[in-house]
Formats: structure tokens, C-alpha cells, sequence
């Protein structure tokens, strides 16, 4: 991740009240590996940006903007049909995020 998108994804989850230690305990890992992930030590890779955004109530986009045009086709089309459910509130099983 560049830096932009490691502040954004910091600055979204201190303007939403959450610890770092809350964070990381959703997204079952460590303290230490989601202080990583902030401060640009990890790469994000996109099935932890997924995590991250329904954590947050975010859209990829919202973390990094490019982080869309990084992603193969198959990812960009999924991502969309995954808003569009979001936008018009419909229910995603959850275990199609595993």
C-alpha cells in the first residue's frame, strides 16, 4: 500500500472510534500484524481490504484509490456486484468472504 492509502485506511478507523487492537481482533490477527498493515510493512492483499471494508462500512476506494485499478477484471466485477448488494441492501452470505 502507499503511504496515502495507509493514512486513509488509519484516519478512517480513528474517525470511526475504533482501537487498532479492536480492529485486529475482527480480523483475527495480531496487534502488531495490523499495526503492520497501517504503517505500509504489509502488503494489503485484496481478501484483507474486503475484511477491512465491511469492518469499516467502506468501499475499497475509500482505502486506496488506485487499489481498483489494480485488480484483475474478474476482482473489478466482483467488487462492483458486491456494492451494488451493499447500496441496495441486500445480504451477502458470509461465507463467501472466506
Amino acid at each position: 500500500m502507499t503511504k496515502m492509502c495507509n493514512e486513509n485506511l488509519r484516519k478512517i478507523r480513528r474517525d470511526k472510534n475504533y482501537s487498532q487492537e479492536y480492529i485486529a481482533n475482527l480480523l483475527n490477527i495480531s496487534l502488531k500484524a495490523y499495526s503492520d498493515i497501517e504503517q505500509g510493512k504489509t502488503i494489503l492483499k485484496y481478501e484483507m481490504i474486503i475484511k477491512l471494508t465491511s469492518i469499516l462500512n467502506i468501499s475499497p476506494d475509500n482505502i486506496c484509490k488506485i487499489s481498483l485499478q489494480c485488480k484483475s477484471k474478474h476482482e473489478i466485477i466482483n467488487s462492483k456486484i458486491i456494492d451494488y448488494l451493499k447500496n441496495n441492501n441486500i445480504s451477502i452470505p458470509k461465507e463467501l468472504f472466506e
